[in-house]
């Protein structure tokens, strides 16, 4: 049962993001590169949450100061991989097969996006995974049984989410409209603080 569970909650959380990339960017090696770049910069966000969590020693028992300085942190290095990608344009575009890479800029911030969540979705979920293949059973004698497919539901919801993120960032910074780059982080910062529900097993609320 725990192998059908892992496999089970491997599928809802990875299942779309696969099938995203296998049929929008597998084909391009472009986009690709791209897509990896964007998970490396999320990891050295990552890297970076965790320094300031570790260095603020007074609040590190403090759940939510790390979640809001990792979301801060992100939201710069979303903000970085966007001057990255128009600084590289002209070198992209003699490399690329479109006609006119600036007419598909949006295609840029989708793949760069779904780098973001993919690699987000695997750092928040694969030692739940690992957990659930065996040779206990989570939530058998104590906690929710629900907890690892509340937790790759979640996952799925964030690595669409930052694709979501990243299209409207990417073309509010184009045109500079600071409203939907503020929506942008609220919406993270928000999304983020829900999940700080899950402690006191409110699932349905959290994923709403």
């Amino acid at each position: 049962m725990t192998v059908v569970e892992f496999f089970g909650c491997s599928f809802l959380a990875f299942g779309p993001p696969v099938a995203m990339f296998a049929l929008t960017i597998a084909h391009d090696p472009i986009r690709i590169i791209i897509l990896i770049a964007a998970s490396f910069f999320w990891l050295v966000s990552l890297l970076l949450s965790s320094t300031v969590w570790f260095a603020v020693f007074p609040l590190r028992d403090k759940l939510v100061f790390g979640l809001i300085c990792s979301v801060f942190i992100q939201e710069g290095f979303r903000y970085l991989m966007y001057k990255l990608l128009r600084k590289t344009e002209r070198g992209l575009q003699e490399v690329t097969e479109i006609a006119r890479i600036s007419d598909y800029k949006h295609i840029l911030s989708y793949v760069s996006g779904l780098g973001f969540g993919i690699i987000s979705g695997a750092f928040s979920l694969v030692n739940i995974l690992a957990d659930s293949v065996g040779p206990a059973t989570v939530g058998l004698k104590a906690g929710t049984s629900v907890f690892i497919l509340i937790s790759a539901a979640q996952s799925l919801c964030m690595i669409l989410l930052h694709t979501y993120w990243s299209v409207i960032f990417f073309s509010a910074c184009d045109v500079k409209n600071y409203y939907h780059i503020g929506y942008v982080v609220t919406s993270h910062l928000f999304v983020s603080c829900m999940t700080l529900l899950n402690g006191q097993e409110l699932f349905a609320v959290s994923l709403t």
